[in-house]
């Protein structure tokens, strides 16, 4: 039987390799025609262990690395660069994946970082397709500042450290720039303009995947309908969902017992995804912050890498050198202090009761599945305005901070912090109810008569509607 080959090239960092596998399992659950091949791209600064599935109709190809001058700083030049240097030997790996006769190439499915690979697809004739993995309201953004940026002359920097406001179709409200990514504000290293090379190729493929649900997104999805912009499937959402994935099992089981121990929705857990991490001042905020609220906690704290260095935050060594005097006493009691976290196995345990967030578009997601309620602490990336989506667009989640940026000199107060937490842990909050219908929806949505379940059939008929007549062939 003749296969129909779907080729995805995610990001190589586990948060958008995991989505592209479970969207990858979901299509190839659905329709048993289809076959899919993920390559992994190898980066300097990621370790991609542990990829691996049980389908047959799923397998990796991983390429050989790629030199692209220094990995020390974190570049948009470099990134470029470095995902540009990947073309050939992508090339070669499809080259190979197409001489078998039996396979019919049916299209690539490209994260949003990787628009690159979109000429590659049109060597080989045959349809790109977008994964976005954060939100339509994201999406909507990118689209409608590159249009405002080349063809109404905006400039991104009237919005630098700015309480101005921009009117945003994807938003119900209008966004601050204090929220806008700090990307579109780096012109030195090549942020603002890599933003803007792949926002400009989203408009060239055939339609867009989007990690969301209409019903979590009801404006954004709408906003994005009947546009310029290639056709829009919200199939979200999309969630790795297998506990204790990755890290250390032995802390794993530790950390799962100390839950078992407590009450039923009285922990908040403090995690900060791959990369979240904190100076020695803020560490200690936070550290007193817990304390004078009272509150049970999980904390996961890590280490930052070398300033400069592109690498991920690792375990402290000794932690009690980093937390205020006689911390961890005083609250034995009450909290546990980690490194890593298996995030979804805590999340989905009875004992807690809420999550203090860098505001990650999976995490949110995760927290919405979960139905616990989140307290926004953004850090990095697009997260600024995922937190200001959560609290203010929304009303999914309660402030912490929705302007904080890892290249800021702020620190967000103790006071602040208690704040946020007592908040956070309101039994009867509107929030708190908000967050347990929204855990309802998303389960509805992704089985058979949801709207996500809907919309990949969808995307499915249209990938077998849009393979090209003549079959792929290479002699070489």
């Amino acid at each position: 039987m003749e296969q129909t080959e779907l080729v995805f090239i995610p990001f190589p960092i586990i948060g958008h390799l995991t989505s592209a596998l479970e969207i990858a399992k979901l299509i190839t659950q659905r329709d048993p025609r289809f076959s899919i091949t993920i390559i992994i791209m190898k980066f300097p600064f990621e370790s991609i262990d542990g990829m691996d599935t049980d389908s047959d109709s799923i397998r990796f190809v991983t390429l050989p690395p790629v030199e692209v001058g220094s990995s020390t700083t974190p570049s948009g030049f470099f990134l470029s660069e470095l995902l540009k240097a990947h073309i050939p030997v992508v090339r070669d790996a499809i080259h190979e994946l197409t001489r078998s006769n039996s396979v019919r190439l049916a299209g690539f499915v490209i994260d949003m970082f990787c628009t690159h690979m979109i000429d590659v697809a049109n060597e080989f004739g045959v349809p790109s397709y977008l994964f976005f993995t954060s939100s339509a309201a994201f999406l909507g953004f990118l689209l409608h500042l590159q249009f405002l940026h080349d063809y109404e002359g905006l400039d991104f920097n009237e919005f630098k450290d700015s309480d101005a406001e921009l009117d945003v179709p994807s938003f119900a409200i209008s966004v601050p720039g204090k929220v806008f990514p700090s990307r579109m504000f780096d012109k030195e290293s090549g942020g603002a303009e890599m933003l803007l090379y792949y926002t400009r190729r989203f408009r060239e493929v055939k339609g867009i995947l989007v990690n969301t649900f209409i019903e979590l997104e009801s404006h954004a999805v709408r906003s994005l309908s009947g546009s310029t912009v290639p056709k829009v499937y919200p199939v979200g959402p999309i969630l790795n969902t297998r506990m204790g994935s990755g890290g250390c099992q032995q802390d794993a089981s530790a950390i799962m017992s100390w839950l078992d121990d407590q009450p039923p929705s009285s922990v908040v857990f403090l995690c900060f995804g791959s990369r979240g991490s904190f100076g020695a001042d803020q560490i200690k905020e936070i550290a007193y912050g817990l304390e004078h609220s009272g509150h049970r906690f999980l904390w996961s704290l890590r280490q930052p890498p070398p300033k400069g260095k592109m690498d991920f935050p690792i375990d402290y060594e000794s932690i009690e050198e980093v937390l205020p005097e006689g911390f961890l006493h005083r609250t034995a009691r009450i909290g546990k202090v980690i490194g890593w976290a298996p995030q979804v196995a805590v999340l989905s345990h009875s004992a807690v009761g809420g999550f203090v967030s860098h505001c990650g578009w999976n995490s949110l997601l995760e927290s919405v599945w979960y139905g616990v309620p989140i307290a926004t602490w953004p850090i990095y990336a697009e997260q600024q305005i995922n937190a200001f989506q959560m609290v203010k667009d929304l009303g999914l989640a309660i402030e912490i901070k929705i302007d904080y940026n890892e290249d800021s000199d702020y620190v967000v107060s103790a006071h602040e912090i208690e704040n946020g937490l007592r908040n956070l842990m309101n039994i009867n909050s509107e929030v708190r109810q908000k967050k347990k219908e929204m855990q309802k929806i998303s389960r509805r949505v992704m089985i058979d008569g949801g709207s996500s379940h809907f919309s990949l059939g969808h995307f499915i008929e249209d990938v077998v509607a849009n393979i090209p007549c003549q079959k792929q062939r290479r002699d070489t």
